[in-house]
């Protein structure tokens, strides 16, 4: 009897312990659930702000993307009445007593003017970087003439000669684009080469477009990669030139891949679903 009571008081005492154990367990599990709702709602706050922050992004982008339109744009007017001289020799001014006087009997002396011309030369300077070693390409010259008129005048008569030679160099007269603009131009420069080499003649329109006159028909281009695509397509051997992607549209197509597989994530079982059967289970 003794040894029965023994086993009766240990089972006792084994069953109490097992009690406060389970029941410091489901406070444990209780303490962990009340944990991982607070992350729950924390994960959840911390996706809306993520959202949040990438819609503004967005926004933001497409704003930088307007405003620096309008400012090459800017720029580009601000810069109508300039024309830009390339391959004059570095030191050739230093004979003349200014660069404008330079450039004012460069002009006369190299391009058939009108004598009723106006030729006035507000400003002329080389380029704004170091001046190149002795063997490298001479820096540009900028000249800000006071009339549109007389600029479009000196661009047509330096046009019509296809350049001129001064000093023993080939001098070339263009527009003074802005750089975005010059830029997206450079990009030309396979297509261009492409034509002049089939004797096709073309045009390239302000700001960065491309207009080619084929046998029988006119096409306008927009982007280089689109004037290298079709002319790859009517079979001429031309490297095509990539699409350029924005930012916007690069954040836009990342982001969008991040929520594609977030929907895909969210159609398998999730732990959320197992956290709530665990807790359902752990109650009962």
């Amino acid at each position: 009897m003794a040894d029965l009571q023994t086993v009766l008081q240990e089972i006792k005492d084994f069953r109490r312990e097992n009690a406060e154990s389970f029941k410091e367990l489901k406070e444990d599990i209780k303490n962990t659930n009340i944990r991982v709702e607070e992350a729950e709602r924390r994960i959840m706050e911390s996706e809306g702000r993520i959202q949040m922050i990438e819609d503004a992004t967005l926004e933001l982008l497409e704003l930088q993307k307007q405003t620096l339109s309008r400012l090459t744009d800017q720029e580009s007017r601000s810069r109508r009445d300039n024309i830009r001289i390339h391959g004059v020799k570095e030191g050739a001014e230093e004979g003349s007593q200014s660069m404008i006087d330079f450039i004012v009997t460069l002009l006369k002396e190299k391009l058939d003017l009108a004598p009723s011309l106006d030729l006035i030369v507000e400003r002329a300077h080389r380029a704004l970087a170091a001046r190149p070693p002795n063997e490298a390409p001479p820096r540009s010259i900028v000249v800000k003439l006071q009339s549109y008129r007389t600029k479009e005048a000196i661009i047509t008569a330096a046009w019509q000669k296809k350049g001129f030679m001064y000093e023993g160099r080939k001098i070339i007269i263009d527009h003074d684009y802005a750089p975005e603009i010059l830029k997206q131009r450079k990009l030309y420069t396979e297509a261009k080469r492409v034509l002049r080499e089939r004797k096709i003649r073309f045009q390239t329109p302000f700001p960065a477009k491309l207009r080619v006159f084929y046998d029988g028909e006119t096409q306008m281009y927009n982007t280089a990669a689109e004037a290298t695509k079709d002319m790859a397509t009517r079979g001429y051997q031309v490297s095509v030139v990539p699409p350029e992607e924005d930012r916007f549209e690069k954040m836009s197509r990342i982001w969008s891949r991040a929520e594609g597989r977030g929907r895909q994530a969210d159609a398998r079982p999730g732990y959320m679903q197992k956290l709530d059967v665990y807790r359902r289970s752990v109650m009962e």
